[in-house]
């Protein structure tokens, strides 16, 4: 391990045989980029080496659609059995760093610098937090998990309201309705957001502070010293790459089925693998316009539509629902969280391997492996603010976001099955496990349905298409070494790599083989997040406050 720090000279290594051109500088220190064919400038071999796995990868599941299904079913309950204790703890440590950094005197430091000034408002940049992080899995699961939680409560010690006939047994549904919503919020609360904060304060800070490459190599140089430009760090990105492309193409994949789903309810379009990689393909079109855009001119703009369109819809379910009983179960529903986070952190000691395995697991896993992604965005758009402002609006703000969102979607659906008028909603998520339309038949039993139907569809479309074009200019940024203007062919590829690995995945196995891919992404790259909140803390150490 090197004892030099950021600030002692950041070089990249001499005498590369695979530099071809010249060094292009970030801040005051070179690192060496190589332009080849097709006007490509690519940190070799970070791209090489991606690109070409990515494509033979893609092959090779198309070519063998039936053969590869198994094997992906296989390996995700391999990982989430037998490594749920590894994700959950790292998640933990995560959490308790985050709060670490908003009580410790690093809170003062500043992103970009003593006088540095935020690139965004508040608005804008709550709108590209939110849009990036969690647009897709919010419509996904909004309905979906908290019903099914409350309705199989077992695993995690709480009785079933419902006896063996479906009949609803009064003296279990206020605990139930508890959990569900509370064993949700863990979900999609401070756990998640607290992996972004992470990994986004670190690029955020040795990029803007150190004036280290936008790049995840670059967290590791108080780690590693100069060997951060060598093969350590072609590694540390080739991970990130990788991650942050089956991260997203868990997503993508969620969010094409929806939407087919969704065009069936309204318009009859049956649901088929076909719809899917027409959804798909058509998707990845319009995120490609958008990333020819930029930053300013694509992902933000849409980002601003996401916000408006999901308060909108937001604001209906709450009017159009018990509004009252929403209104308080959002206190409610923020106690459950409270009391129950803590027990439901526990990697060890409980008889609820469904629910740690099937559920949490995965979860983290998942949004470990859209850390790159996510954090690497949030970076890019924080400049200005202090680490304190920094961590709580990325910590404390999505996470209160994310639990009137499924108060409002989830305390419908749970309010429509236990009061008996929630037949599709009990349909979807009880009776016939159909995932993909328990937001549709929610939505069924409130006014204007086909009207809101439509606009869940526009609504996920869109974020599907925030979150394709945003990866693709973060794991463009990534493979050409930390440079934010990359030559627009590397981002074509990039986002028409994505989108054909979500198809091959689709047809190679479905759901289980996107989950699989995020889980195995997810398991390394977490090893890689712990090494970071080391990082963040020696990079903080000498920051004037």
């Amino acid at each position: 391990m090197s004892d030099s720090t950021p600030d002692q000279g950041i070089r990249s290594p001499e005498g590369d045989a695979n530099v071809i051109d010249t060094d292009y500088e970030i801040g005051q220190h070179n690192i060496e980029t190589r332009v080849g064919p097709f006007n490509l400038d690519i940190h070799n071999p970070v791209f090489l080496v991606s690109g070409l796995t990515i494509v033979a990868f893609v092959f090779l599941t198309l070519a063998f659609q039936n053969e590869v299904g198994p094997v992906f079913d296989a390996l995700r309950k391999w990982l989430t059995s037998n490594l749920d204790w590894f994700f959950i703890l790292s998640g933990n440590v995560f959490v308790v760093v985050c709060f670490v950094l908003i009580v410790s005197p690093y809170g003062k430091v500043r992103i970009g610098g003593k006088d540095a000034e935020p690139d965004y408002n508040y608005f804008g940049w709550f709108a590209m937090l939110f849009a990036a992080g969690m647009g897709i899995g919010l419509m996904f699961f909004g309905v979906l998990e908290p019903v099914y939680h409350m309705a199989f409560s077992e695993p995690v010690g709480v009785p079933s309201p419902f006896d063996a006939d479906g009949n609803l047994i009064a003296e279990n549904v206020a605990a139930a309705k508890a959990m569900g919503m509370a064993a949700t919020i863990f979900h999609w609360g401070l756990h998640p957001w607290a992996i972004y904060a992470v990994v986004a304060l670190a690029l955020a800070l040795f990029s803007f502070n150190k004036g280290l490459p936008l790049t995840m190599r670059s967290v590791f140089y108080p780690i590693f010293g100069d060997r951060t430009w060598g093969w350590p760090g072609h590694i540390i990105d080739i991970l990130a790459v990788f991650a942050t492309l089956f991260g997203l193409a868990t997503s993508l994949g969620f969010g094409a089925q929806q939407a087919n789903a969704g065009l069936e309810f309204v318009f009859g379009i049956p649901v088929s693998n076909t719809a899917q990689v027409v959804l798909i393909i058509a998707i990845t079109a319009v995120a490609l316009i958008s990333v020819l855009r930029g930053l300013d001119g694509g992902v933000k703009v849409l980002s601003e539509i996401n916000m408006v369109i999901a308060a909108l819809l937001l604001v209906f379910v709450i009017a159009a629902g018990p509004t009252a009983t929403l209104i308080s179960g959002f206190f409610s529903n923020l106690s459950a969280y409270a009391q129950e986070v803590i027990p439901l952190s526990m990697p060890f000691g409980r008889e609820d391997d469904g629910f740690r395995q099937g559920w949490t697991s995965f979860y983290w896993a998942w949004w470990i492996s859209w850390s790159p992604f996510v954090g690497m965005f949030i970076a890019r758009v924080s400049r200005g603010r202090t680490v304190r402002e920094f961590v709580i609006c990325v910590l404390i703000i999505p996470t209160l976001v994310s639990v009137l969102w499924m108060t409002a979607f989830g305390g419908t659906a749970i309010e429509q099955v236990l009061s008996d008028t929630g037949s599709q909603v009990r349909e979807h998520v009880i009776v016939n496990y159909s995932p993909e339309l328990s937001l549709f038949g929610m939505l069924a039993d409130l006014p204007m349905a086909s009207i809101t139907s439509f606009i869940a569809i526009v609504l996920v479309i869109v974020f599907f298409v925030t979150s394709s074009d945003s990866g693709s200019l973060v794991i463009d940024t990534i493979t050409a070494g930390g440079k934010v203007d990359a030559p627009v062919s590397q981002r074509v590829f990039w986002c028409t790599f994505e989108g054909l690995v979500a198809i091959a995945l689709l047809l190679g196995g479905g759901l289980g083989a996107l989950q699989a891919m995020a889980v195995s992404t997810g398991f390394p790259f977490t090893i890689v997040l712990l090494l970071a909140c080391y990082a963040i803390f020696k990079g903080l150490k000498d920051e004037p406050r």
